[in-house]
């Protein structure tokens, strides 16, 4: 039996959950795709940032695509408060849980986007958690993140 199943999301459209309890530190899904150069990330349009994008840097050379069907886990939303992380090696990369999940408790973990208040605006989170910055951005940037322009965005959706 699989840990998880596809489900409607709290967070964004779809998402996985668990289908039953898990441990903290137990892999639940490796995250699959393609490995491609990072210079082909950068000239492809495919990876413009208003669209959904599930790409990893793997290192200073090449990245993992993980938009395909067959890469389940990249319904995994962002969270704030995530309760997964990822986790690899070499060109491999899978997603542990970092505490006990619930059965039917979505999984997610911290999308580690760097702060740029330009791109923030394409980033919004919508998590719910009571650590959300209002952004995805990863947990040691958010400080970065004002009250005022968290307060002024959120009132502007």
């Amino acid at each position: 039996m699989k840990l998880y199943k596809v489900k409607k999301s709290n967070i964004d459209k779809r998402g996985l959950c668990a289908t039953k309890k898990i441990k903290s530190g137990t892999k639940i899904i490796d995250y699959v795709g393609k490995i491609i150069s990072n210079k082909e990330v950068e000239k492809n349009p495919k990876f413009d940032n208003s669209k959904d994008i599930y790409l990893f840097d793997l290192n200073n050379k090449v990245s993992l695509d993980g938009d395909y069907h067959w890469n389940t886990a990249r319904l995994i939303n962002h969270s704030c408060n995530p309760n997964c992380e990822v986790e690899g090696k070499g060109l491999k990369l899978w997603i542990s849980a970092i505490k006990d999940i619930k059965k039917g408790e979505e999984l997610s973990y911290d999308y580690g986007f760097s702060y740029s208040k330009e791109d923030l605006k394409n980033f919004i989170c919508r998590c719910g958690s009571e650590k959300c910055c209002g952004y995805i951005v990863r947990e040691p940037s958010r400080w970065r993140i004002n009250k005022k322009f968290k307060i002024s965005n959120r009132t502007n959706k």
